[in-house]
């Protein structure tokens, strides 16, 4: 939305005079009318030159409460909720008055049925001269047709739908006009919003858009689910509609504009609805507390810190041995990389004198181990390095929050260590294995968190048939059959931080993310989004690679205790692996101890 020039004070000095002027005049109007009412009901005598100075008094008290209040005369935006409240008021007071002057003062110049009769009508004149000003000005910033100018046909006639519908019909510059609405909810079925009505529900959506002849399909619910925002997708481009939707309402900051209008994500074509956490639990553990984070330049890493950097955490350590993946993330936190603070260590958690060296500087309340190599067809081919960050790595982290004293822990792992058939999936496995018997031995809370893939992540589905489609394709998938679970990365991160707060010590957290996705659907999805013919092509499964993910094993049983869609699950055991080339734990500087 284009904003709005200042208006210059003598503008303003002059909308003031003129609202004050016809307040005067409602009040003289509806004085008159009333007595002239009344004397064509009754025979009854009016003084009108006592009538003029009872006009004139309530004129004066109107203008005087207006001016006290600071808002009645042109100090809301004309003809909106709140100067209509305000109006109200200063007409309240000014009756009180007027009544007072008749009764009291002036000897009952006016009838009592005429000053009833006046009352109402004088708010009435005042209040449609204020809605007639909204509407010539609404008209004339009404946007014009042009080239470049996109129809839209907005699904939702509720509050977002207002909203943005008023941004785009207020705006004379805006690229989108509202052409109609519609909404499956029968009492909406007659509405208008700006002159914009409701032409049908859902399935009215194709004929409506050729009626109207709409370029744009938007979603203007902000709490859509994900499931009502792929239907209407697969409807929209069905339509030959490009859709549209706004943020949620999660996303929401102030009144929706024109500007708040965005295409679809990969979370919006999921078609699963996300899960919600308690942040006051969360809240609650992270207080005033000293946080780590490892893996803090990756995806999950990252969002964790942005998401703990909103908190109110004592300090927050960001700890990576990717230095431009450190830069990106306090360039997201903070809007500059100056790389000049302490919170940010440049480490390899293979290093165990080094992360020992780092856990005794910050000694952290609350640990979030996200650091890890994933890449499942990569780990195949070199499995000592999957070990040696993974396991050796997370040993090493867990050993630290242990010697220090940290209070929560929790380790970021994978749906793929559910019945492993990878380098990834044993790795990570060994890594819970590692948590819960540490969870054995410390004082603290150690879980982990155990969940599918990842949108939008490095190296993640949808991202990669973005760019195939982008280059004309084809896009390669492993297998027609082939199944994923899938979860948004803010998701993901929510869970990790509910777990640090209901999860028992030893237990994996795992997120109940409904029925698996096609991954071939996903791509057909995406390429009718996209509007091309791209081919697909399959290209077998890659060594390590499951046809069908599971998020609990054959061995684990899961129940759900305090959130309805997290389940809790038991390792398959607490006896932690014994590190690489020794038959006991590692001191910090890697000599072999006695158990």
């Amino acid at each position: 939305m284009t904003p709005r020039k200042p208006v210059p004070n003598w503008a303003v000095r002059v909308r003031s005079i003129l609202l004050g002027a016809l307040d005067s005049a409602a009040w003289a109007a509806g004085l008159a009318m009333a007595a002239a009412t009344r004397l064509s009901i009754a025979d009854t005598e009016v003084d009108w030159t006592q009538l003029v100075w009872l006009a004139a008094a309530a004129s004066v008290v109107q203008i005087a409460v207006g001016v006290w209040a600071r808002g009645l005369l042109g100090g809301f935006r004309i003809g909106s909720v709140d100067e209509a409240v305000g109006v109200v008021k200063g007409w309240a007071v000014t009756s009180v008055a007027v009544a007072a002057l008749d009764y009291l003062v002036l000897d009952r110049p006016v009838p009592t049925m005429a000053l009833v009769l006046s009352l109402p009508l004088v708010l009435s004149l005042m209040l449609g001269v204020r809605l007639g000003w909204r509407v010539w000005q609404d008209h004339g910033r009404r946007p014009q047709v042009r080239n470049g100018t996109k129809r839209v046909l907005v699904f939702g006639a509720g509050e977002g739908a207002e909203q943005i519908v008023r941004a785009m019909t207020r705006d004379p510059d805006s690229k989108f006009i509202p052409v109609a609405l519609l909404d499956d909810d029968p009492m909406k079925a007659r509405r208008q919003i700006s002159g914009v009505r409701v032409r049908g529900t859902r399935n009215d959506l194709g004929s409506v858009a050729r009626a109207t002849k709409a370029d744009i399909l938007l979603i203007a619910i902000p709490s859509a689910k994900a499931s009502l925002i792929a239907e209407l997708d697969e409807r929209g481009q069905a339509a030959g509609l490009d859709v549209r939707v706004l943020p949620s309402t999660t996303e929401l900051v102030g009144l929706l504009t024109t500007g708040d209008i965005r295409e679809l994500t990969e979370a919006d074509l999921l078609g699963r609805d996300e899960v919600e956490v308690d942040m006051a639990s969360i809240q609650g553990y992270l207080s005033g507390k000293r946080v780590l984070v490892t893996g803090a330049g990756g995806s999950i890493g990252s969002e964790l810190c942005r998401q703990l950097a909103q908190l109110d955490c004592e300090s927050l350590v960001m700890l990576d041995r990717d230095e431009s993946g450190l830069h990106s993330t306090q360039l997201a936190i903070e809007g500059r990389a100056l790389l000049d603070t302490r919170s940010l260590v440049v480490a390899d958690i293979r290093d165990r004198a080094r992360v020992f060296e780092v856990f005794e500087e910050h000694r952290p309340h609350v640990v979030f181990h996200a650091a890890a190599l994933k890449h499942l067809t990569l780990l195949e081919q070199y499995p000592e390095e999957g070990r040696k960050t993974n396991v050796e790595g997370s040993r090493n982290v867990l050993d630290a929050a242990e010697t220090f004293g940290a209070e929560t822990y929790v380790n970021v792992s994978t749906d793929k260590a559910a019945d492993p058939s990878s380098v990834l999936g044993r790795t990570k496995r060994e890594a819970e294995q590692l948590t819960a018997a540490k969870a054995g031995v410390a004082s603290g809370t150690f879980v982990s968190v155990r969940f599918g893939n990842v949108l939008g992540s490095r190296g993640s589905v949808l991202p990669i048939f973005r760019h195939q489609i982008a280059k004309g394709g084809p896009i390669t998938v492993t297998h027609p059959d082939v199944t994923r679970y899938f979860m948004t990365i803010p998701e993901a991160v929510r869970l990790v931080l509910q777990a640090g707060a209901i999860g028992r010590p030893g237990e994996v957290m795992i997120l109940d993310m409904g029925a698996p996705v096609k991954i071939v659907d996903l791509a057909k999805q995406l390429i009718r989004h996209f509007g091309t013919d791209t081919e697909i092509v399959f290209t077998g499964l890659r060594p390590g690679e499951k046809m069908d993910e599971i998020l609990i094993s054959s061995e684990e049983v899961a129940v759900t205790r305090e959130h309805p869609r997290i389940m809790h699950a038991l390792p398959h055991s607490a006896e932690a692996p014994a590190p690489s080339g020794s038959d006991g734990p590692v001191s910090p500087h890697g000599e072999a101890t006695a158990r």
